[in-house]
């Protein structure tokens, strides 16, 4: 798996997606497919792209969101009316998947280097969206979740073609393994436990990992160190 191949890139600025509780909700996950061969790509966002809350999306841990478009046929398996741009994405992508990336892995895209930060954690505007409430425990199951990169050189990429894996280490964790820990009841885990403590530990560690997994993760094995399932 040394390519990945773009089947569209899209991008959104924020507008009114439905109510909560009685108040509107603005967000950017609705995007449109851009028809243009390239656009500009810098630390924070795609041309074009925008968050309506940079406090929990966003940023340079968040400036791109990959999705690989063969999920999407367990999205219609599932009974969910959802296509390729519908999740939110950035980038749909063929030829990987969590199971196969990595985390720290750097992709060449366009003149553009790019890294995989962390997995995608849904939230209500996913269910907004997708218009069933049970969007955000679905994805959580099924580990469908995507991928988001930071920016290392910022560049124009194309909206078409291949992007380039240039650098991995292939002793990194996977991203369906930080999902797993990440959103795993450890007090559930019995004999499994200490895989358990010892996957975390390794996912800490890596370089990579985006601030927010990274210290979600740590929560949960402090909590082990003081006794307390999480």
């Amino acid at each position: 798996m040394d390519e990945l191949e773009i089947e569209g890139v899209f991008v959104g600025k924020p507008s009114l997606l439905g109510e909560q509780r009685g108040m509107p909700v603005r967000s950017a996950i609705t995007k449109h497919r851009v028809t243009a061969r390239q656009l500009a790509l810098d630390e924070l966002n795609l041309a074009g792209d925008d968050q309506a809350d940079r406090t929990v999306h966003g940023g340079v841990d968040k400036a791109v969101y990959v999705y690989p478009a063969e999920h999407y046929d367990g999205w219609v398996a599932d009974s969910f009316a959802l296509e390729p741009g519908s999740v939110g994405e950035n980038v749909s992508v063929r030829g990987a998947d969590e199971r196969t990336v990595r985390l720290g892995d750097v992709w060449e895209w366009g003149d553009a280097l790019v890294e995989v930060c962390q997995p995608r954690t849904p939230c209500f505007k996913f269910a907004l969206k997708a218009g069933r409430k049970d969007a955000i425990p679905a994805m959580i199951d099924s580990g469908r979740s995507g991928w988001y990169l930071r920016v290392l050189r910022p560049g124009t990429v194309p909206t078409s073609g291949r992007m380039r894996l240039v650098e991995r280490d292939p002793a990194s964790p996977t991203l369906a393994e930080v999902y797993l820990v990440y959103f795993a009841n450890p007090g559930a885990l019995g004999d499994r436990l200490p895989a358990y403590r010892a996957l975390g530990e390794r996912i800490v560690a890596a370089p990579a990992l985006a601030a927010q997994f990274r210290a979600g993760i740590l929560r949960k094995l402090m909590r082990l160190d003081g006794g307390h399932a999480a």
